[in-house]
Parts: structure tokens; C-alpha cells; sequence
């Protein structure tokens, strides 16, 4: 797991630990049912855990989320799958969203599951960014999916990333 070390989530666990305190004080000194406090309790701890979920989402780590349809292909990490160890693989993969031709301020961190073409792509793509050109990616389904996005079951959402040199600009003549 990556550690995380920000105040504001130190703050935020403090605060999730002062409720459950308060919800302890407050299962003790009354005499509600003992169904009333169960529920209480149960509540708690579920969005204790979906806190937990929402932070990992938005603290750094990687997203399970669709890449977006443009970007800007910042960096890229292989990690190769290993039979031995029943480790399937991931590629995770920086992108700066592009909206309106203009990249989003933050760069986001998504988590891809390990394809050798993908690989091969991606690779040659950080080559060419780190020889200066910059590369700009698009998705698109894979082809052979018809019908309704929404109709096809949720395991067959993969897409199809496709890598372009970003245009030079053209100067203005004199």
C-alpha cells in the first residue's frame, strides 16, 4: 500500500475516530434498543469505508476510472504480469485530460490491466516524448462491439488507446 502522509487526512481520521468515540459514548449511556445501536454502528463503519474508498481516489492513487477520450501522455509504468505468482499486471499510466484543445491543471494517475500490444504502444509513445514530441492519445472501443455502450456487460468496456505527435504550432510571419 502507498502511505499517505497529508495533514488533511490525518484531520479526517481523527475526526471518523472522535465519532466513533461519540457513537461508543452514546451506545453506553442510553437505553435505546439494542437494534437502534447495531444500526448505528453498522453506519458508521460503512462510510468509514466508503470514505476510506473515496480518499483512494482522490489522494493519488491510481484510478480505475475510463481514461478520458483526449490526453496528454505524461508517463507510463509496466508492470509485467507473473504466472508464477498469480500476478495478472497493470500498466499505469499519466494522462492530463484535454478539454477544449486545452490540457486540465492536474495530471491523473490510471490503472490499466497489462496488454503487450499496450505495452508497445505506450513504450514507443515515451520515447518519442522524451525525444521532444509530444503525445497526444484518443480512445475509442475496440472494434467488434456494436450495440449500446450501456447494453454490454461491464468486463467488455475495453478501448482501443491510439497516439499522436502533438501539431507544431505555427508561427506567425514576419
Amino acid at each position: 500500500m502507498i502511505p499517505t502522509t497529508t495533514t488533511e487526512l490525518l484531520w479526517l481520521g481523527i475526526a471518523y475516530a472522535l465519532l466513533a468515540f461519540l457513537l461508543l459514548c452514546l451506545c453506553l449511556a442510553t437505553r435505546w434498543h439494542w437494534l437502534v445501536k447495531a444500526l448505528m454502528v453498522v453506519v458508521v463503519s460503512a462510510f468509514f469505508l466508503l470514505h476510506n474508498q473515496v480518499l483512494r481516489g482522490i489522494a493519488g492513487w491510481p484510478a480505475d476510472d475510463a481514461l478520458p477520450p483526449r490526453f496528454v501522455l505524461l508517463s507510463a509504468v509496466f508492470d509485467e504480469p507473473s504466472p508464477a505468482r498469480q500476478h495478472p499486471g497493470a500498466i499505469y499510466i499519466w494522462v492530463n485530460e484535454l478539454k477544449d484543445h486545452e490540457a486540465l491543471d492536474l495530471p491523473r494517475v490510471h490503472r490499466l490491466p497489462y496488454e503487450k500490444d499496450l505495452h508497445r504502444i505506450l513504450g514507443d509513445g515515451i520515447k518519442k516524448a522524451r525525444d521532444g514530441n509530444t503525445q497526444i492519445g484518443t480512445t475509442e472501443p475496440r472494434r467488434g462491439q456494436g450495440g449500446l455502450p450501456w447494453l454490454r456487460p461491464g468486463s467488455d468496456d475495453k478501448v482501443q488507446i491510439k497516439l499522436s505527435d502533438l501539431p507544431r504550432a505555427q508561427l506567425p510571419e514576419k
